[in-house]
């Protein structure tokens, strides 16, 4: 047994001195190193014989020792800090592989994401099956077997709409006044505003908003908060007997599902809104329909009304059409046709604006396709004996308009000046204005002179809302002296007495330089 000991110490003693031999060594070359009294003692032993010299040899040597002790930790430091870039290199490198797997993870995410948002905005963006064959990968044919299958279940998608074939299946139409003229008309409406409803609006405004009808299908009221914008479009429902539809336009609206619905894939019904339903209603009867834009430009009117703008200037009402939904069910409602509905031709649609800084600014685009109307101040107070409303068809409504088309031209002197006017505004505003406005003008004034206006001030008022208008997007800097010219020049033409609206709006234009 001792002999086993005895090899084991020997043999681990082996190892462990000449390890301690390494260690000591180490520390002894080190403490060797820097030991300067035995520099100076060598120092002192060669001066006897090299003199000064020695010292001098000395220092040298110690500059040449410094610097290759300054390289090798140079040396040391570089290499410490490539060892410490390529571990962080490494750790950033695992983290952007977990990153990027996450970021993977939610890209799986949002596409599903995406897809149940198609699904539910199928119908409102109007795809056709093949179209939506394309982007979900689907057959076309287990498509529309899908569809069919839904249909056949007996399951009712348009709830509310269903529900109006059956309350509108026995429906007889009241005794109309269709005897009433133009003239009349607007007179009963001022007077019945004021005594039913407690609203005053002077007979040229009257006049300028019932002319509009006749111009187009969109009504524009514009002007500072408070007067009456809204309340005189919900005057005018209650005047013909038939409620005007108000629809608040939401900062949320981006496309036209919020005007009507959008099917939803999952729980298989469509979202109805109520001017949809409005729209399903008026055509089962004849009755005149207004849809009040409450705040229109509260939200961009180029998104959510786009495509109404494009199918009202259609010029055949049989082409006002509306696809809803993709295909047609079993118990869809009646007056649809393969999942697309025609816009009743006997509906109009009037939006108020606010212009102020938490509103979006009104593009040439609608502005061009509307008929604004401007209402600045508020009504006077007056007397007036007690009105009742009017009970009319849309039919007669439109009759007497086109009536008034039709018995009231413009005169071909007018029409000359106001083509000398478009020739001026182009050479000196580069403004010009386009057949679109050509055509609202003519419907326009001739309306207005059959309302009981003055062929004049009906040019004057819609020269200045929809030509002079566009001056806005001019740099006014700029055109402040061509103003007056053309003022001068409009007193020329139409005399000084005339075109008050347009002078008092460039005017206006001017102040604002």
């Amino acid at each position: 047994m001792d002999t086993v000991f005895d090899f084991l110490f020997q043999f681990l003693g082996q190892f462990f001195g000449s390890l301690w031999s390494i260690i000591t060594g180490l520390f002894n070359g080190i403490a060797g190193m820097f030991n300067f009294p035995k520099y100076v003692e060598i120092i002192n032993d060669f001066t006897s014989e090299l003199g000064g010299l020695a010292w001098v040899i000395a220092i040298i040597a110690i500059i040449l020792l410094a610097a290759v002790m300054g390289l090798i930790v140079w040396l040391i430091v570089v290499l410490v800090k490539k060892r410490i870039k390529s571990r962080r290199r490494r750790k950033d490198t695992d983290s952007l592989v977990k990153e990027v797997q996450a970021l993977n993870k939610e890209v799986m995410r949002l596409n599903l994401e995406k897809d149940k948002i198609l699904s539910m905005k199928v119908s409102q963006i109007g795809l056709n099956p093949n179209e939506i064959a394309e982007l979900t990968g689907e057959e076309i044919e287990a498509l529309n077997k899908g569809e069919e299958g839904d249909g056949d279940t007996g399951e009712v998608r348009f709830l509310k709409l269903t529900a109006l074939d059956e309350e509108w299946a026995d429906y007889q139409p009241p005794e109309y006044d269709n005897d009433i003229t133009l003239p009349e008309f607007c007179d009963r409406f001022r007077l019945f505003a004021c005594s039913r409803l407690g609203l005053y609006y002077d007979i040229a405004m009257i006049r300028r908003f019932v002319a509009a009808f006749a111009s187009t299908r969109l009504i524009v009221l514009q002007g500072i908060s408070g007067t009456g914008k809204t309340s005189l479009a919900y005057a005018f429902g209650k005047y013909v007997c038939n409620p005007s539809v108000i629809t608040p336009v939401q900062p949320s609206w981006r496309d036209r599902s919020e005007l009507f619905g959008y099917f939803n894939e999952f729980t298989k019904k469509y979202n109805e809104t109520e001017l949809l339903r409005a729209m399903y209603e008026a055509r089962y009867n004849e009755n005149v329909y207004l849809v009040i834009l409450d705040e229109m430009n509260i939200a961009r009117v180029e998104y959510y009304f786009a495509e109404m703008l494009s199918i009202l200037e259609m010029p055949r009402r049989e082409e006002w059409i509306v696809d809803l939904v993709p295909s047609q069910w079993k118990n869809d409602p009646k007056l649809f046709d393969h999942g697309k509905f025609t816009l009743p031709p006997n509906m109009w649609y009037c939006g108020t604006i606010n212009n102020d800084d938490s509103t979006f600014a009104v593009t040439d685009k609608v502005y061009d396709r509307a008929m604004p109307i401007n209402i600045d101040n508020k009504g006077v107070a007056f007397e007036a004996p007690d009105t009742p409303p009017v009970v009319i068809n849309y039919r007669h409504f439109e009759d007497i308009l086109n009536k008034a088309k039709q018995d009231n031209p413009i005169s071909q002197e007018l029409l000359d000046k106001l083509a000398l006017v478009d020739d001026y505004i182009i050479a000196h505003f580069r403004v010009a204005f386009g057949n679109r406005i050509m055509k609202q003008i003519k419907d326009y004034v001739p309306a207005y002179v059959g309302t009981g206006g003055t062929e004049i001030d009906g040019l004057d008022y819609i020269l200045a809302r929809k030509v002079l208008r566009k001056f806005e997007a001019l740099n006014l800097s700029y055109i402040r002296d061509e103003i007056d010219g053309l003022i001068a020049y409009m007193d020329e033409l139409f005399g000084e007495e005339n075109m008050g609206e347009c002078k008092d709006y460039l005017l206006m234009l001017k102040k604002l330089v």
